[in-house]
This record gives structure tokens, C-alpha cells and sequence, in this order.
């Protein structure tokens, strides 16, 4: 950080503020305490019949590998709102919303990815800026070595698993 958010000095410190036992960036000049706080990325494992959609990113990071539709949630929409949106952004898609599949931390770049089960109720999707092609895979199919993050290999992997048993478990892990 380089400038205050409230008063614009650019005479901010690292330090610990009284009462807190992290260091944070605090301003001397108006007292305003700066918390940096994780990120969420949410999105949808959309499912038809027994296939997944997957978008070729149209843009970085790691533009041209394959993904499940997933974004930045944004301030007054709810986490399910979010991956709705998201969906549509990338694949001009829409889903029946499920149950939540995965919750990964991932601390080393201040992110925690939240992804839905969802019910695409036909096959109907599109490419847009954001994904230069869209797609439906079996199982079988899937470009495993072609994925963008460790968090969709890992959220895909965990479908699959419960796929095969019947049973939706929700998925908790963290990524170093």
C-alpha cells in the first residue's frame, strides 16, 4: 500500500495497532487501521446429464486453459449470486443452483474459492470475451493437464469422487 484510503498520505507504516496482534498498514496521519482480507472467488461446477461445462480462458491468468466458470465475488451480491453471474459471464449459462461442493483456502495469495454444484437444465451456452470456447466433457475427457488453477483439478476430482459414491459431501481443503 502506498497511500491512505481515507486522508491520502502517503505516510503509511507498518505496524501493530494497539488491542490487534497482526501487523497491518496504519496511517499516523488520521489513525485509520488498513485490514487486507482474502478474496473470494465463486463459481459452478455445472453439470448436463453426465457431463461438465468447461470455458478456455479468454483471458489471464492462464489464458487458453480450461476452467470451471468462476470470478471475484462483488460487494452486495450474495456468494450463490455471485457464481451465478460468473456463469453467465463466461458461458452465457444458467443453472439450477445446488448445494455448495468445495470451500479452498488458498493463503498464499489471499484467496478462498467457493464452488457450487449446478443443474443445467439444457445444453445451451455461448463463448464470450472471457472464454474462447465453451464446452461439455464426460469424465473421460476432461483436459486434466489443460487446467488453469489447482482448485478446479481439485474441486473436479471431489464431483467425481462423489459421483461414484452418491454421496455430495462438501469439500474443505487449502492449497500452499
Amino acid at each position: 500500500m502506498k497511500f491512505c484510503s481515507e486522508c491520502g498520505s502517503g505516510n503509511l507504516a507498518r505496524s501493530v495497532p494497539e488491542g490487534d496482534h497482526r501487523v497491518r498498514y496504519v496511517c499516523p496521519d488520521c489513525g485509520t487501521v488498513h485490514y487486507k482480507n482474502p478474496l473470494i472467488v465463486c463459481g459452478v461446477v455445472p453439470v448436463f446429464e453426465d457431463r461438465i461445462l468447461l470455458c478456455k480462458r479468454g483471458i489471464e491468468p492462464r489464458f487458453g486453459k480450461w476452467t470451471l466458470p468462476a470470478g471475484f465475488m462483488e460487494l452486495e451480491e450474495s456468494v450463490e449470486e455471485g457464481a451465478q453471474r460468473e456463469l453467465y459471464e463466461e458461458a452465457v449459462a444458467t443453472v439450477q443452483l445446488g448445494p455448495l461442493l468445495s470451500v479452498i483456502s488458498v493463503p498464499r495469495i489471499g484467496q478462498v474459492h467457493m464452488m457450487y454444484l449446478g443443474d443445467l437444465a439444457e445444453p445451451k451456452f455461448a463463448t464470450t470475451p472471457e472464454s474462447t470456447e465453451v464446452r461439455l466433457f464426460q469424465e473421460s475427457e476432461i483436459p486434466w493437464e489443460e487446467l488453469a488453477f489447482r482448485t478446479v483439478s481439485t474441486t473436479l476430482k471431489h464431483y467425481f469422487e462423489c459421483r461414484r459414491s452418491g454421496d455430495f459431501s462438501l469439500l474443505r481443503d487449502s492449497l500452499q
